[in-house]
């Protein structure tokens, strides 16, 4: 028997997002417990971003504390003003693991799309007006259990390597 070509193909997901009521709480969470102490701590909005929340423009904002380990990076994700999908997935499931990924891809419409048709929504987009970085997460958790982050651009590992502003100021 013959399986179907898969909607997309990937070659590695290195991003584990985590979303938290408290992102300061948390923080102090893992580095008690596992000792992790070097976060990077972002806070995104629609100022410079465009969001869809199923399908439809919202404004929302949100914290990101981000670390790596090893070739994983860990990313705790706190919901802060207007709907989006960290705060609904707080308030249908608490706090926990809500997405695998980064899956790189180059055209990152078209491989939404291919997942859409594969029967696995879009739930939310985002991205700079510039087009530095887009990203969207999938809804593929009735197939294997958790939200799918495809991605183009940036890769956000490489605010670990160096002095990022040198790196944004090039683009």
């Amino acid at each position: 028997m013959t399986q179907a070509k898969p909607p997309i193909k990937i070659s590695e997901l290195f991003q584990v997002g985590i979303v938290v009521h408290d992102l300061e709480k948390s923080m102090k969470d893992y580095e008690s417990l596992l000792g992790i102490n070097s976060w990077k701590v972002l806070e995104i909005n629609d100022d410079s971003l465009k969001f869809t929340y199923h399908g439809k423009p919202v404004k929302h904002s949100f914290r990101a504390a981000m670390t790596m380990l090893g070739s994983l990076m860990v990313e705790l994700l706190q919901p802060v003003e207007g709907e989006g999908v960290y705060r609904d997935f707080l308030n249908e499931h608490g706090e926990g693991l809500h997405h695998l990924g980064h899956v790189r891809v180059d055209d990152l419409d078209e491989a939404v799309q291919a997942l859409e048709k594969a029967g696995f929504p879009c739930i939310e987009t985002g991205g700079d007006t510039l087009g530095f970085h887009s990203w969207a997460y999938v809804d593929t958790t009735s197939l294997i259990g958790y939200v799918l982050e495809l991605s183009t651009g940036f890769d956000p590992r490489e605010m670990f390597k160096g002095d990022l502003s040198k790196k944004i100021s090039k683009i």
